[in-house]
């Protein structure tokens, strides 16, 4: 694209990553419809702005992880709850178990390493870049998925704002 494109009026970026983040919540979805068990070898790391509006996690993480946090759903997560905004999981730090609240909207990527498929999405919260963070490391993974594969299923969608 040249400097020369004109503004649209239709949110061309919004509509886009509004249907991403569905994708996210129709995948979460139908783990709660099949019984709350990730079938196969799948398993998802989710990254979210902690300090979206609607995230609710316990003060411990969110003195941890200030910006952005990124959980892991595989083996040990349970009351998976999800709704047209957002989804809810509980999960264990430390073996401390925690309820969490996300807004799909707070959600910055998506990634299924069993797959090879991730979507990553514009932050919704500001347009800080994130800080650099420690990874959750929640009790649910045992390592499976090696998540360094060259990206060729990322999608990424960057319509590159004006200022």
């Amino acid at each position: 694209m040249s400097n020369d494109t004109p503004d649209s009026m239709i949110p061309y970026d919004e509509i886009v990553q509004e249907a991403l983040r569905a994708v996210v919540g129709r995948v979460l979805g139908s783990i709660v419809s099949g019984g709350g068990m990730l079938p196969g070898a799948h398993h998802f790391y989710i990254t979210f702005k902690t300090g979206a509006p609607g995230v609710s996690i316990p003060p411990h993480l969110r003195e941890r992880f200030p910006d952005e946090m990124t959980i892991v759903l595989q083996n040990k997560f349970w009351d998976l709850e999800v709704t047209a905004q957002g989804f809810t999981v509980s999960l264990t730090f430390n073996q401390v178990p925690a309820k969490l609240v996300i807004p799909f909207a707070a959600i910055t990527a998506f990634v299924d390493p069993a797959v090879d498929f991730g979507l990553q999405f514009q932050a919704a919260v500001d347009e800080l870049e994130p800080e650099a963070h420690e990874d959750a490391e929640n009790d649910g993974s045992d390592g499976g998925g090696d998540g360094d594969g060259d990206g060729s299923n990322v999608v990424t969608v960057d319509f590159g704002r004006k200022k």
